[in-house]
C-alpha cells in the first residue's frame, strides 16, 4: 500500500505519497510536484457520475498515480488527516474533505434526504463521496481532528465540523432546544443532528493562521 506521511514548514502543510509500485488516487488539481518513474491517468467517470456532478461540488475526477517514488501535493494553512478504512467499513465524507488514498479504495456517492439538504443550506440534492474498501484515506481539513464514538446515541454540532462519518450513522437537521421559541432565544435555530451507532471525525477548532485566512475570505467577500 501507498504511504501517507504529512508534513510541515512555516505553518504549511503537505502530504507526501511514497509509492512502491503501487498506486494511489487524489483530488482533481492537488498535484505540487513529483519524483520518481509514477505516472498519472485520470479514469474517465461513469454516466451516473457526470450525472450526479451537475448538482454537486464534488470533483468527478480523481486522478491515479502510478509506479515508483514520491508524489508530493498542494500544501494548505489546514491540515490533513489520515485514518484506514478496513473491508466492510463504509464512511461518509463531507464535501470537499476528500485528498487522498489507496489504489485500493472504493469512491462512490452518496446523497442526503431532501429534507437534510435543504434546511443545511445545500439545495434539495446533496451529494458526498462514500468510501468502502480496504487502505488509508487523507482529509483536508481546518485544524485537528478526533474521533468520536457513538452507540445508540447522538452527536449535535452547530455547523459542518464532522469531516466524516461511517454508515451506521445518520445525519438530520433538528433544533437544539425542545421549542422554537427556545431555539430562537438561544440564537440556535438548527443543528446538526449525527444520530446511531458508529464512528464520527470531528474537527470543531480550526488552525489559528486557517481561521485567519478564512475570516479574512468572508471579508473580501462581504464587501464585494
Amino acid at each position: 500500500m501507498a504511504n501517507f506521511e504529512i508534513e510541515e514548514s512555516q505553518s504549511m502543510r503537505w502530504v507526501r505519497v511514497d509509492l512502491v509500485d503501487d498506486d494511489c488516487r487524489t483530488e482533481r488539481n492537488a498535484l505540487n510536484h513529483l519524483k520518481g518513474s509514477v505516472t498519472m491517468t485520470v479514469p474517465l467517470p461513469s454516466l451516473r457520475a457526470m450525472w450526479v456532478s451537475l448538482f454537486s461540488d464534488e470533483s468527478i475526477l480523481r486522478p491515479r498515480y502510478e509506479g515508483t517514488g514520491s508524489v508530493y501535493l498542494d500544501s494548505s494553512l489546514g491540515g490533513y488527516h489520515v485514518f484506514t478504512i478496513t473491508p466492510g467499513d463504509r464512511w461518509i465524507l463531507d464535501t470537499r474533505c476528500f485528498w487522498a488514498s489507496d489504489g485500493e479504495v472504493n469512491l462512490r456517492v452518496h446523497r442526503e434526504s431532501l429534507t437534510t439538504a435543504f434546511f443545511a443550506g445545500e439545495g434539495l440534492l446533496w451529494y458526498k463521496t462514500a468510501l468502502s474498501g480496504d487502505g488509508q484515506v487523507v482529509l483536508t481539513v481546518d485544524g485537528p481532528v478526533e474521533e468520536v464514538s457513538l452507540e445508540n446515541d447522538r452527536l449535535l454540532v452547530d455547523g459542518p465540523y464532522v469531516v466524516a462519518h461511517t454508515a451506521g450513522i445518520r445525519l438530520r437537521m433538528r433544533r437544539p432546544a425542545k421549542t422554537f421559541w427556545s431555539a430562537w432565544l438561544a440564537g440556535q435555530a438548527r443543528t446538526f443532528c449525527y444520530e446511531g451507532t458508529g464512528k464520527l471525525l470531528l474537527c470543531p477548532v480550526p488552525y489559528w493562521r486557517r481561521r485567519m485566512e478564512l475570516e479574512r475570505t468572508d471579508s473580501q467577500v462581504a464587501f464585494s
